[in-house]
């Protein structure tokens, strides 16, 4: 299984080649995807978005926000943000989800590697390799 971020999905539908939309589209072909609540939050926000990707994201299994999430959230923020690093609290709630899950993101966002480096978050993918 896998969690999938704003950055790659936005590539998907743009229908942009990468190795990161390669895993996507196999991973969703093998039912391997879980839905993070931000990304979907994120997703559902543009208001372009045509009704029937609305009803197929809205559809993937969600990770489950388990009890003490808004505080592991928040500690693991605050210690990228020690580290003098990004840490934008869209990307810290989809980071925390991953972790509490134990499953990779796939993502073509830099920024996730402060994650990697503070909590060792698993990332599948990340554009700048």
């Amino acid at each position: 299984m896998i969690a999938v971020d704003t950055s790659t999905w936005i590539a998907f539908f743009q229908g942009k080649a990468g190795q990161d939309v390669e895993i996507l589209d196999q991973s969703l072909e093998n039912r391997q995807v879980l839905m993070v609540p931000p990304v979907l939050t994120e997703l559902l926000s543009d208001p372009k978005i045509p009704s029937e990707v609305s009803n197929t994201l809205s559809e993937l299994p969600l990770v489950e926000i388990q009890p003490g999430f808004w505080n592991r959230a928040g500690t693991l923020r605050a210690t990228v943000l020690t580290r003098r690093r990004k840490a934008r609290l869209g990307d810290s709630l989809i980071a925390q989800s991953c972790l509490d899950a134990g499953i990779p993101l796939l993502t073509r966002d830099r920024d996730f590697r402060a994650f990697a480096e503070a909590a060792s978050l698993d990332i599948l993918f990340d554009s700048s390799d």
